[in-house]
């Protein structure tokens, strides 16, 4: 099983970007899929959870700003970013608890994805 992120940039305060994260491999079902960022100096911190079921969750730094949704038929987690911050500016890992062939669960990990807010 593979996370595949992709969606990072540069953007000036204020904007939005869209952030992906696909799965791909023998997987059975994906449990919470999460994204996760770590500044330069910081500790990784969770973003945003969705469960299977939808229901979502969010770090009071981010709540009314970001929304995590999920496509449970592509296997792909998003988050849409808006109204960013130079705060923000961060690597994003996306995660995902994964039920592969197998029928075992484990963690996964993406690959880190950039993510700059500067004017």
């Amino acid at each position: 099983v593979q996370l595949q992120a992709s969606g990072g940039g540069l953007v000036q305060p204020g904007g939005s970007l869209r952030l992906s994260c696909a799965a791909s491999g023998s997987i059975v079902s994906i449990n919470a899929m999460d994204w996760y960022r770590q500044a330069p100096g910081k500790q990784r911190e969770l973003v945003a959870t969705i469960t299977l079921g939808g229901s979502t969750n969010y770090a009071d730094s981010v709540k009314g700003r970001f929304t995590i949704s999920r496509d449970n038929a592509k296997n792909t987690v998003y988050l849409q970013m808006n109204s960013l911050k130079p705060e923000d500016t961060a690597v994003y890992y996306c995660h995902a608890d994964v039920r592969s062939s197998d029928y075992y669960l484990r963690s996964y990990w993406g690959q880190g994805t950039q993510v700059t807010v500067s004017s």
